[in-house]
């Protein structure tokens, strides 16, 4: 007989304002396998959930959380509980139905054996393993923002920083037949990305490196890259502005997400301080992507 107690994950609900979103999502993001957020627009607040292995990473969680309250001074009340593994990959998957993004993308999880469709990039993999499966705002508006650069820019020195489920590297390596560095301080997530990469047929030209940001000598020693991907929140991208500025090919482009609408001109101003300027910004919801760009 098994063991039934093995067979649940950890979850973790809680409601905060839009202004401390970012921070409580970088909390659950940090320890959990899947976060979802749904916004109450009349309200303008945020239901935060996410799921983790059963008992697993509670003092890395707690940190996490005293964190974000210390920052934001927000104090949500938590509500824990289990959920079955079957029963959350079940919902998991039915919450994830085939996605059509732009003219070029579709994405799918691994349960949806549809023959391709013409004219359309496939993009295969599963929600709740990594962040980004094309179904949040900032993910999909990332694919929007590269469709766009494609048809006037061949970059040929990539880097998708905060890779994640590796949708955006994959999407890439696809679109531009050219290759990616992916990178991610989570080892779990490196190891996903580079799983999903086979499972798309793009591991030849998608490459997946733990590394924290710019701090890392391999990456580094890649610039300058003509296009830099980063969907990742606005506080580190504004601290990043320098060195993604520096590293950064005259005449390349940046792709920066993961931040809202109120935040863009936050993170805008940051790196016009460092001499990249905007050409295109994408709004979605309440998520905006920034295409920027430095001059040649």
């Amino acid at each position: 007989m098994s063991d039934t107690r093995s067979e649940m994950l950890d979850a973790i609900a809680f409601t905060v304002p839009a202004d401390a979103l970012d921070h409580f999502e970088a909390a659950l993001s940090a320890v959990c396998r899947a976060v979802s957020f749904y916004h109450d627009e009349d309200k303008d607040i945020w239901d935060l959930q996410g799921v983790k292995e059963r008992g697993a990473f509670e003092p890395e969680l707690a940190s996490a959380l005293a964190v974000a309250e210390l920052l934001t001074g927000v104090s949500p009340a938590i509500t824990r509980g289990l959920v079955p593994v079957g029963g959350w990959l079940a919902r998991t998957q039915a919450a994830f139905p085939e996605q059509k993004i732009g003219r070029r993308f579709v994405v799918r999880g691994t349960h949806i054996s549809a023959p391709p469709i013409p004219g359309r990039l496939t993009l295969t993999l599963d929600a709740g393993l990594a962040f980004g499966t094309g179904e949040h705002n900032s993910t999909r508006g990332c694919l929007l923002a590269l469709e766009r650069l494609a048809r006037h820019a061949r970059p040929s020195r990539i880097l998708d920083l905060g890779t994640g489920s590796g949708i955006l590297a994959i999407a890439t390596a696809k679109l531009l037949h050219r290759p990616v560095l992916a990178t991610d301080i989570d080892p779990r997530a490196v190891r996903v990305a580079a799983a999903n990469a086979r499972l798309n047929w793009q591991a030849a030209l998608v490459s997946t490196l733990q590394a924290d940001g710019w701090s890392s000598p391999v990456i580094t020693r890649a610039a300058p890259y003509d296009l830099v991907l980063a969907n990742i929140l606005a506080r580190p991208l504004c601290a990043m502005a320098r060195d993604l500025a520096a590293h950064l090919a005259p005449g390349g482009h940046a792709i920066l997400a993961g931040l809202l609408t109120t935040q863009a001109r936050w993170v805008l101003s940051a790196h016009r301080r460092h001499g990249l300027v905007l050409t295109h910004h994408i709004k979605d919801g309440a998520w905006s992507i920034l295409t920027l760009r430095k001059p040649s």
